[in-house]
């Protein structure tokens, strides 16, 4: 077809999607939530994980504002204490990457697509993440919701900032991936064409399509055989979405 549009730029999630650190931002969750007194084993506590794990690729400091709705320096403070817990647990034990995520990465890179990082951490989190991976020649752009004036998933927010920064013509350019129904609601808003869920995080095939995924990835690895593909409306890597 003559209105294909060849895919320039690249948008990555981090956790679930890059990197395996899903345990890690689980606990860190948990000790926050601990220290505004909703412990493990109490109905408040179990609430407030679901809630969790519906949120997970939001902002963080959302995610603690769904938990504490009507007290903002509560929500702060565990924000607070999500921070300081997960970026301790990166200097205790680092990141792993996915397997595979650095060959893609190169393939991407190599074959001339832009690639930005998308995230929900913060920019102080995100700094400290980046500087443990040492993906600096990697990647060309990493975002966190305060880069794009605040708002982050599920709003398209942090994507068109990777087109503005990046100089994309076209929001038909940009391919998505992550592994929550939040990756799928921000790819689908800014316009991307792919955005493909990637089974190796926390949200469910049909969660994944729920949020709008073109495509439905078993692994990371399979991304830049989709995303390089001369023909994107007929070639298609593992269930296309609805």
């Amino acid at each position: 077809m003559s209105d294909v549009v060849p895919i320039k730029l690249a948008c990555l999630d981090l956790a679930g999607t890059t990197v395996g650190d899903i345990a890690m931002v689980e606990r860190a969750f948990a000790e926050a939530i601990a220290t505004q007194g909703i412990v493990p084993g109490t109905g408040a506590y179990a609430r407030a994980m679901v809630h969790v794990h519906r949120s997970r690729g939001c902002p963080k400091i959302d995610v603690f504002r769904g938990i504490f709705p009507d007290n903002e320096a509560q929500a702060q403070a565990a924000n607070l204490t999500f921070e300081r817990s997960y970026e301790g647990a990166l200097e205790r034990a680092g990141l792993v990457p996915m397997p595979g995520v650095v060959e893609v990465l190169d393939k991407l890179r190599g074959s001339g697509l832009r690639l930005a990082l998308v995230t929900g951490f913060s920019r102080t989190t995100l700094s400290r993440i980046l500087s443990v991976l040492g993906w600096d020649d990697k990647i060309d752009l990493a975002i966190s919701p305060e880069d794009a004036g605040g708002r982050g998933r599920p709003w398209p927010d942090m994507i068109l900032h990777a087109v503005l920064r990046l100089g994309i013509e076209d929001v038909r350019q940009v391919a998505v991936i992550g592994d929550s129904e939040s990756d799928m609601l921000s790819g689908r808003r800014a316009g991307a064409s792919i955005v493909a869920g990637v089974m190796t995080g926390v949200h469910s095939r049909e969660r994944l399509l729920k949020g709008g995924a073109t495509h439905i990835l078993d692994t990371i690895a399979d991304f830049p055989s989709l995303v390089l593909s001369a023909d994107m409306t007929t070639h298609h890597i593992g269930t296309p979405g609805r």
